[in-house]
């Protein structure tokens, strides 16, 4: 009997052990990773699709803002009735015609201050604002697939620790019942043993619940459901300080380098809304049939002119425009600051947030080490009789706390890591240097920024853009 209590402890052991060897060994076969989940997240966000159409549309704005630059012509169709009193030598006569037009008419602009050519300018710093915004979209999404992937393989390896603790347990119980029946232990032993195999089932339902959660946000998160996942990314390289992290960070963050394209956009409003204070000028013409209704005769007629514009009144709307203006610059203003700030104060999180990270994972694994060699030597004497099963279950329960503990803090720091780079502003596709198509936003831009008209080849080129991203 004795010998069998020896072969059960004997197999706790190995079972024991085998939680931190199972860590170690490599998978075989082909296993989703870190660019995996990255890539899948990159490929099938719906956020990302949101926010290049919402680039798109600013990239239509210059367009529209070139078109101002370019003569109008409209066809024309004009009904007009006018009445003249006409007095000479105390006589007065009243003459009422009805005139029909049908023709085209042109308007080109000449000049209005610079008002156009600056609207087309502050298009364009928007376009470069919208660029830097998507790419800050792109990192959050990419930030939450390293997120979900890290959650999964954190909440897995949780599963396996915790069926690997039911096995244990499982066998201290069948260990104490072999103990109890040669009158070594109580019956006070072996329900302590009935109780912590019943707890460890509990915290294994629960770890197996948080794992169907985990993987219902890698499936939201990167588009589909994760396969057998391959451990621990490598780690993207640590700046060697917080002030090289800030000022990668300052440097490259799309979220500052949008609000500064924003400010400049409000410098060039403001300008532009001044502009409009000033003097017009445009040329006007026409060319078409007019005829008047009474008679069946019509002229061919054509007119041109120039038209000569200054504002003078207009119930206050010119200046409240340019106040509305200036404070909506320095409401960006304003922005960038408190972004600027945000910004170095994410990076000096990040940054701590890894160290502690790294340090906590060094004093779990001395805590591991250290609670592996407790529990050998307690199981040891527990068989010398030197030991009580409730012992041998506390150090267990120990050895189980520091374990999870070390999963937990190797799972931390590679969250902290990622956090950290996208936090500079360097978690990206194509910084990660993904395999994925890049979305290039200068595109759909060089394709539009010259307000092509539709008949161009421009246009059919555009045409088979839209077609290619799925938007005709």
């Amino acid at each position: 009997m004795r010998r069998a209590v020896a072969r059960r402890l004997a197999k706790v052991a190995v079972l024991s052990a085998g939680v931190v060897l199972a860590g170690m060994m490599p998978k075989q076969g082909h296993a989703d990773n870190l660019a995996d989940a990255l890539i899948g997240a990159y490929n099938t966000s719906g956020l990302l699709e949101q926010n290049r159409a919402l680039l798109r549309a600013a990239d239509e704005d210059v367009a529209i803002a070139v078109s101002a630059l370019r003569p109008i012509i409209d066809f024309t169709v004009r009904v007009q009735r006018a009445l003249v009193n006409n007095q000479s030598n105390n006589l007065v006569t009243e003459t009422r015609t009805s005139t029909f037009f049908s023709g085209f008419e042109l308007t080109q602009l000449l000049y209005d201050g610079g008002a156009s050519i600056l609207a087309k300018q502050a298009a364009q710093e928007t376009v470069l604002a919208t660029r830097q915004s998507l790419l800050q979209v792109e990192q959050s999404i990419l930030l939450r697939a390293v997120s979900a992937y890290m959650d999964v393989l954190l909440q897995e390896e949780n599963v396996v620790l915790r069926q690997n603790n039911v096995r244990v347990l499982g066998e201290e119980l069948r260990a104490s019942q072999d103990r109890f029946e040669v009158g070594e232990v109580t019956r006070t032993d072996v329900a302590l043993s009935e109780s912590r195999v019943a707890a460890a089932r509990a915290n294994l339902a629960d770890a197996q619940g948080a794992l169907t959660t985990a993987k219902a946000e890698y499936v939201n998160a990167v588009g589909r459901d994760p396969g057998r996942t391959a451990g621990q990314p490598r780690l993207p390289r640590h700046p060697a300080s917080i002030s090289d992290a800030v000022a990668i960070a300052v440097r490259n963050h799309p979220s500052i380098l949008s609000v500064q394209h924003q400010v400049k956009a409000a410098d060039l409003t403001v300008d532009r809304q001044r502009a409009a204070l000033g003097p017009t000028a445009s040329i006007r013409a026409d060319v078409g049939i007019t005829n008047t209704f009474g008679n069946s005769n019509y002229n061919n007629t054509a007119s041109a002119g120039l038209v000569f514009r200054q504002p003078v009144y207009a119930g206050g709307r010119l200046a409240a425009t340019i106040r509305r203006a200036m404070a909506t610059r320095d409401s960006v203003k304003a922005s960038l600051l408190n972004t600027q700030k945000d910004v170095i104060q994410a990076v000096n999180q990040a940054y701590v947030r890894f160290e502690t990270a790294q340090a906590n994972l060094r004093a779990t694994d001395e805590r591991v080490r250290a609670a592996q060699v407790a529990f050998d030597g307690i199981r040891e004497e527990a068989t010398l009789g030197a030991r009580t099963t409730l012992d041998v279950l506390t150090s267990e329960q120990e050895l189980l706390d520091a374990q999870t503990s070390q999963i937990q803090a190797r799972a931390e720091r590679s969250l902290a890591a990622y956090q950290l780079l996208s936090a500079q502003g360097l978690l990206t596709a194509e910084r990660l240097g993904l395999a994925v198509q890049i979305y290039d936003p200068t595109l759909y831009y060089n394709l539009v920024k010259g307000a092509p008209a539709q008949v161009s080849k421009r246009s059919k080129d555009l045409d088979r853009v839209l077609e290619a991203l799925g938007k005709k």
